[in-house]
């Protein structure tokens, strides 16, 4: 039975790999850090963890070198998969020095760890890259070989941390592995980042909880696919025979504003945008579902300065042909599904969050 280590097992990623590697028949460890936030996936984790005996959860954190040595050298994993990091573009600009602790050198402290406890031959090494390493990206689409322009501390960060990566495994000759993931969502996507944020806003509008959902830039373009079929190809990533980084992307981009228009769509209900930059506003432009009462020409959807990033990026578009050609990976869902998953659950979601109040307020 293999053994895999996953940092960042709460989160989104964390969740769909360990249900993954349990049906491969792997033993799971994660690494769990004690601030725990209630949210979607640490719950279905929790789950996961309770309904099978071969997944267990360590305390540590990656900005703790001793206790990431200790749970290498407690599991000596085959496989280690470093999905943890502080993961929010917007809130590194306010944290730079945490992000740097724990998304550049946390990797460091893995690598060092597998290295001085003599698991180099033994244990493959995966680190969650991001596509946020091209930033201010010089070509179009974005490849394995297109030079990176970094345009927050987040992804300067990840940036360190490709390279490190990189060092050991030419360096030491150790299995360590970039995955440069482009924007992957799901159901358990943490309520912060942008395409969460919009289906938890259509929910809580389309079941009357909000009046109006606040964004940033709605002209940043992003290649959104869903968590599932990236996580199968972290998998595949480090099945090779031999050490590589690979590029895992749809593809396709979508702006922010036409996501939007998706999230809307798919409950049969048409949204139209006018005016420019801070004065743009989405408006009910109809609606064919019986089961939403929304008056037409209502505004939902407005800018809020106050959510744009110091430095932007504008334009994500990912080319994954060495992805597709070596690993056989290719995504199943397109974005429409993917809003749709997204939008269903958020609306089961706000429902269900209603119909707790009315019952505690009952008892």
């Amino acid at each position: 039975m293999k053994k895999a280590l996953i940092t960042g097992i709460t989160g989104q990623d964390g969740t769909y790999l360990s249900e993954l590697l349990l049906r491969k028949g792997y033993e799971v460890h994660g690494v769990n850090r004690r601030q725990l936030s209630a949210n979607i996936a640490q719950n279905d984790t929790r789950c996961i963890a309770a309904s099978s005996s071969n997944i267990h959860l360590h305390y540590g954190d990656l900005t703790d070198s001793m206790n990431i040595t200790s749970i290498i050298q407690k599991v000596a994993p085959d496989e280690i998969y470093n999905l943890g990091a502080m993961s929010r573009v917007k809130v590194s600009f306010e944290m730079p020095e945490h992000a740097a602790n724990a998304d550049a050198i946390g990797m460091l402290r893995i690598l060092e760890a597998v290295r001085l406890l003599g698991l180099q031959k033994k244990t493959r090494i995966y680190q969650a890259s991001s596509s946020e390493l091209y930033g201010k990206a010089l070509e179009t689409p974005q490849s394995e070989t297109t030079p990176f322009y970094p345009r927050s501390p987040y992804a300067v960060a990840k940036l360190y941390a490709y390279w490190i990566a990189v060092n050991y495994r030419e360096a030491y000759g150790m299995y360590a592995c970039n995955g440069i993931l482009f924007n992957h969502e799901s159901p358990l996507r943490g309520e912060m980042f942008v395409s969460r944020k919009i289906t938890l806003g259509i929910s809580a509008i389309i079941t009357g909880q909000q009046e109006c959902l606040y964004m940033g830039n709605l002209n940043a373009k992003r290649d959104w696919g869903h968590a599932k079929d990236y996580v199968e190809a972290m998998w595949l990533i480090l099945q090779q025979p031999e050490p590589e980084d690979f590029v895992i992307a749809t593809g396709e981009t979508t702006s922010i504003r036409d996501f939007i228009k998706i999230g809307f769509d798919v409950l049969g209900i048409k949204i139209e945008f006018r005016g420019e930059d801070e004065n743009e506003i989405g408006y009910i432009k109809a609606c064919s579902n019986p089961n939403y009462q929304l008056p037409i020409d209502k505004a939902v959807i407005k800018v809020d300065p106050a959510y744009y990033r110091p430095t932007e990026v504008d334009m994500m578009q990912g080319n994954s042909t060495k992805a597709r050609q070596k690993l056989n990976w290719t995504p199943k869902y397109n974005v429409r599904q993917l809003a749709e998953e997204m939008v269903l659950a958020d609306i089961r979601f706000k429902l269900n969050m209603t119909d707790n109040k009315k019952s505690h307020f009952a008892g």
